[in-house]
């Protein structure tokens, strides 16, 4: 469903065990980051009603996984790490054209979100069936549901707002890009790192 070119090696997730601390507060703020990013796009595209309504119930679905994310870091005895930088996001980002018509721009922010969706989903699911801590294996197999219905939430809007754009080819390229940005992660205890 997913179509990612390269696979997570399921060992990065002995990577997370060995600082789960790490990957929750990673993680917490990826989820601050989402409903960030949806905010934004309701700001940027006031005109599609249907998408400020979708990205305004986004936005409180990640502040809510932001929240149940933190409640398992507060359960362990913990705090709430710093914010940590996602390098993986940024060089999506550089991918993103910039400069062209909205409608242009639009089409690929919306896949650049359901890039990040489709990535996060998939290492989810890898975290679910592979991390020891049968508890944090249920609550990411839950979320990994909920990244999977956000990832073809953000297609089925770029293809709805396309206005002649050949989404599937763009999202092709997106496909390619990403597995030349993710050769470079999954050595580290964070979501895309």
């Amino acid at each position: 469903m997913l179509k990612l070119k390269l696979p997570t090696d399921p060992r990065w997730v002995n990577i997370v065990e060995s600082n789960i601390d790490e990957i929750l507060t990673d993680h917490a703020f990826c989820e601050q980051k989402a409903a960030t990013n949806a905010i934004s796009l309701l700001v940027n595209y006031p005109e599609y009603s249907d998408l400020v309504d979708a990205m305004t119930e986004l936005a409180k679905e990640e502040l809510t996984h932001f929240e149940m994310v933190h409640q398992k870091i507060k359960e362990r005895g913990k705090v709430l790490g710093r914010e940590r930088r996602d390098e993986y996001v940024n060089e999506l980002y550089a991918f993103v054209r910039k400069g062209y018509k909205r409608e242009i721009v639009l089409v690929d922010r919306l896949l650049f979100s359901a890039m990040i969706e489709a990535r996060s989903c998939e290492r989810f699911r890898v975290l679910s069936e592979n991390i020891a801590d049968k508890e944090l294996a249920a609550f990411y197999h839950e979320l990994m549901i909920s990244e999977a219905n956000h990832y073809t939430m953000f297609i089925k809007f770029a293809k709805k707002y396309a206005h002649g754009q050949d989404v599937d080819k763009r999202w092709n390229e997106y496909l390619e890009y990403e597995a030349t940005v993710i050769a470079k992660y999954g050595k580290r205890e964070t979501v895309h790192g």
